[in-house]
């Protein structure tokens, strides 16, 4: 019986995908003017915040996004618009990119939430991560489901660039995670302005933060959540 001469086996290529993701913040919206806590409560832009969304369009156009997705609140939907207006490309909405339901605290003025549900709020304002408004969503739940639904996107556009736009809270809970720092540390990061982009590399498994809240082509009409919130 002849000796049976092996092949050496072929070495698998190593596929590497890259993708960018750009995370957007909606425009200021009537419960921000308000200082209200939106949460799911669907309020619309203010006069400013299209403006903000149609100036923050002229930076977002020159990223070549292939696609775009949002919130399907009016707030993140509405900011998505003159962009994909521009670029001719359909907004995917889903609800999976919604704001942090907020329980009892929905579209309270924050003021109101101190008084009313002070002990729940001072765990909100200092110690972010582990907090849950009153009978709503924690920020842990709202850090996981936001991280499963971007993955998701992210493995459905390889080698692609991507555009979401969405809320505060969920982009601030993102990025904690993405920076080691977990719901432990989360108060460590600021708020994302309105408008504002935040830039991350997704890569091998792993999300890399690459920038955090650029607004610098708003101008004098960026805005900001109040620091005490």
């Amino acid at each position: 019986m002849k000796a049976q001469r092996m092949r050496p086996k072929a070495k698998r290529k190593r596929y590497n995908m890259s993708t960018h993701l750009y995370l957007v913040r909606h425009g200021q919206s009537e419960g921000n003017l308000t200082n209200s806590f939106l949460g799911h409560t669907d309020l619309p832009l203010t006069e400013l915040g299209r403006g903000q969304a149609e100036v923050a369009s002229r930076y977002l156009v020159t990223l070549s996004p292939d696609r775009i997705y949002a919130s399907d609140l009016l707030r993140a939907y509405y900011t998505a618009t003159p962009t994909a207006e521009k670029l001719t490309l359909p907004i995917e909405k889903s609800e999976n990119l919604r704001e942090i339901f907020a329980g009892k605290w929905e579209g309270m003025p924050f003021e109101s939430i101190d008084v009313e549900y002070a002990e729940d709020y001072a765990v909100w304002k200092t110690h972010i991560g582990r907090s849950r408004p009153t009978d709503g969503e924690s920020v842990a739940e709202l850090m996981l489901r936001i991280e499963e639904e971007l993955t998701r996107i992210v493995k459905e556009n390889e080698n692609k660039t991507v555009l979401v736009f969405l809320h505060a809270t969920p982009i601030r809970a993102f990025a904690a995670k993405c920076l080691g720092l977990g719901t432990e540390k989360m108060e460590t990061l600021p708020w994302a302005t309105n408008a504002s982009t935040s830039h991350f590399l997704y890569e091998n498994g792993t999300f890399t933060l690459l920038e955090y809240s650029r607004d610098d082509y708003l101008g004098d009409i960026s805005t900001a959540l109040p620091s005490n919130v």
